[in-house]
């Protein structure tokens, strides 16, 4: 039914709640040194909310002072040679388009900061980035004297730094208020109306369409689709150029640049019909595909077949906390060395490395993300693990 709560994106009244999860860890990237630890982490409300206005949806019972952004916050996808060769890719389509060639570049929610040093490695670029969960970790590229960081959240206090473009991935969807940031994002570019603006987020309409209720976890308090993307941006003072999805569909991108005219934003009459119809998708969906998953692996581990996960990140721990897997899976295969021996939010299963499985010869191997079946499948074949392989 509506709440109360006003929409962080246009500033609509009365955002309607359709999808809760009561008790969902407030983080699933952290590094959690003993199964003490997972078990008793603490635990947040997930209500996603719809705005009837501009189709944006939002947790609206998040709280950001539960998150924790800092050292032992470890998102790094970059060990994988199937998103290592993406982010390359995204890096030389993005110069090339934009002839950065000895530009300055900004990018909010850097990391490890290893796209920002493929774009000023790739492109001969200078750079500046902003995370508070960078760790200052030795820096192998020939930008790194071109490139330096900036251990902090991205605000206001950050608007003198100026750049030629302007990048920011995988970052807003961790935002609260998003009009405030990108509000924020403008006023740091001033009257420069050649910079470019990059913006990568998760593809709510995907989440939605897929019933991914694996990819709905505390830390992304907000979701896009492109129309509520290019709504935001348009209000913010932008003029949006481009919108389009990546890495199968996974992933909404919008580039843009700053407006020189007070033009409002334009909302399709059609978008939040679209929006409205995805929610109601899911919401008819999503109680049926958790049990078919729930009673499957409960199925498997009865049988006494070994199950195992393979992703550690925040698919992995939302799909095993929304369902309540415990004891029928007891491992989690990662490849990011700085995961191994930690163990997953509120269920507690040890993350392992995939050669673990050469003693352990699961039944079966659950992939979090069907991008990396290819690459997993060749990863089980040179290790002769002879195992079924299931993908959300």
């Amino acid at each position: 039914m509506p709440s109360s709560f006003a929409c962080p994106n246009c500033g609509s009244a009365g955002m309607e709640v359709f999808y809760r999860v009561e008790r969902a860890p407030v983080h699933s990237v952290l590094l959690l040194d003993t199964r003490e630890e997972a078990l008793h982490y603490p635990s947040g409300q997930i209500h996603l909310g719809l705005c009837d206005h501009c189709g944006f949806i939002s947790n609206v019972t998040f709280d950001g002072h539960l998150q924790e952004y800092a050292g032992r916050y470890e998102a790094t996808q970059s060990y994988s040679p199937t998103f290592s060769a993406f982010a390359r890719s995204m890096a030389l389509d993005l110069i090339a388009r934009h002839d950065l060639h000895g530009k300055s570049i900004i990018e909010i929610g850097c990391g490890q900061g290893e796209f920002l040093l493929e774009l000023c490695e790739l492109g001969g670029n200078s750079g500046i980035g902003f995370d508070p969960a960078y760790r200052g970790e030795p820096i192998a590229s020939e930008a790194r004297d071109r490139v330096q960081f900036v251990a902090d959240l991205y605000s206001e206090k950050y608007r003198a730094y100026r750049g030629d473009f302007i990048c920011c991935k995988m970052t807003l969807e961790h935002i609260s208020n998003t009009f405030e940031f990108m509000s924020n994002v403008r006023q740091s570019i001033a009257d420069n109306p050649d910079c470019v603006v990059f913006f990568q987020v998760p593809n709510a309409e995907y989440v939605l369409r897929d019933t991914a209720f694996w990819d709905v976890y505390y830390e992304h308090c907000s979701y896009f689709t492109a129309s509520s993307l290019t709504y935001l941006f348009e209000r913010s003072g932008f003029v949006v150029e481009r919108t389009y999805t990546v890495y199968d569909d996974q992933y909404l991108v919008v580039e843009a640049r700053p407006a020189v005219s007070e033009a409002g934003p334009v909302l399709p009459p059609e978008a939040h019909a679209q929006t409205r119809a995805l929610v109601m998708h899911f919401v008819t969906e999503v109680e049926n595909l958790r049990n078919q998953w729930k009673d499957k692996i409960e199925g498997l581990a009865a049988e006494g077949k070994q199950v195992v996960l393979w992703g550690g990140g925040s698919k992995g721990v939302a799909f095993l906390t929304t369902l309540g897997l415990h004891h029928q899976i007891q491992h989690v295969v990662d490849i990011n060395p700085k995961k191994m021996g930690k163990f997953m939010a509120t269920t507690g299963q040890e993350i392992v490395q995939p050669e673990f499985l050469k003693a352990l010869q699961p039944d079966t191997v659950i992939v979090m993300n069907p991008i990396y079946c290819r690459e997993i499948g060749a990863m089980l074949e040179e290790m002769n693990i002879k195992t079924s392989m299931l993908s959300l």
